[in-house]
Parts: structure tokens; C-alpha cells; sequence
């Protein structure tokens, strides 16, 4: 039995895996990995780095055989504060496959909030009267009434990345 895991205690990211590895009879482990980014990514980039950040310190940390990193940040274009998110997966061979999830303008009064400094977790809660709601729903959760939620958003990232994983395996 494969031994996965994911590198955040985040209960989103932990399901959106779960939901995954458990058709396959394959194992899901939480493991404390940190991003080595800022708390709030602000680019693309800086959120890929956290995702793949995580999914190494996976494999460092813990006897996984495969390890995920999930990450959420934000991206600006020209016309708005984008949600992004980015999973990374590798194993212990040193296979590495990355992937990008959906992209979703954020209302002006949380990219407000961004760009003077705060997380978009302390924002969203405060916009959507909730708690914890990068737990939940997430912002994506909220600003899609409900049609679209972190963990289905991440289980999405993580299809492409197993997908990758297969297709390498043949």
C-alpha cells in the first residue's frame, strides 16, 4: 500500500487527496510541511515554489512514498487580484510533476486588503462572516455560493498531478 502525504493539517487539502487515494486503497497522511513562502503568495510563482516547497519536505519529513504539496495564493493582472492555487507532487525517485488550478477575481474589497498586507484567510472570514473558512468552503467556496469549494478546487489540481504520476509510470 502507497503511502501518501499531504503537506499541510489543512482539513480542504487533506480531503481533496483523500478523495483520490481512497478508490486506490493507498494511505493519507497529514504532515506539517512549510511552504517556505510568505503566508500569503502574492504571484504565481511564489505559489508554485510553495507547493513544491511542500510536497519535498513531505518526502524529508515522513515514510511517505509520495509526497503532495497543495498551496494557495493570489496573482495580479491588469484587471483584477486573482485566486490561484498550485499542487506539486513528488516521490522518492525524485519524479516531480506541478500543476495550476482556476483562477477567480476577487472583489475589490479583499484585493483591498491584500495589497495592504493582510492574508486573504483574516480577510475572507471578516467578508463572508464566517470562521475559519480556509478550513471550509475557502474563499472559493464563497464566491461561487458553495458551487465550487477549496477541496473540490484542490481534488481538481490533484487529478492532474496523479495523472502526471501515471503517465510517467507506464
Amino acid at each position: 500500500m502507497k503511502i501518501v502525504g499531504v503537506g499541510s493539517k489543512n482539513p480542504a487539502k487533506i480531503k481533496a487527496v483523500e478523495r483520490l487515494c481512497a478508490p486506490l486503497g493507498w494511505r493519507v497522511i497529514a504532515v506539517d510541511a512549510p511552504s517556505g513562502v510568505s503566508a500569503m503568495p502574492m504571484t504565481d510563482e511564489e505559489t508554485k515554489k510553495g507547493a513544491v516547497h511542500r510536497a519535498r519536505k513531505v518526502i524529508e519529513l515522513s515514510a511517505a512514498d509520495i509526497g503532495i504539496g497543495l498551496e494557495g495564493g493570489v496573482m495580479d493582472m491588469e484587471d483584477a487580484l486573482y485566486l490561484c492555487n498550485w499542487g506539486a507532487l513528488c516521490d522518492r525517485r525524485g519524479f516531480l510533476a506541478t500543476a495550476a488550478g482556476a483562477r477567480l477575481p476577487l472583489p475589490e474589497a479583499l484585493a483591498r486588503g491584500i495589497r495592504a498586507g493582510q492574508e486573504l484567510g483574516e480577510l475572507i472570514d471578516a467578508y463572508a462572516a464566517g470562521k475559519d473558512v480556509r478550513k471550509g468552503a475557502g474563499t472559493v467556496g464563497v464566491l461561487t455560493h458553495g458551487r465550487v469549494t477549496r477541496d473540490a478546487m484542490f481534488y481538481h489540481v490533484a487529478l492532474l498531478l496523479f495523472g502526471q504520476y501515471e503517465y510517467a509510470q507506464r
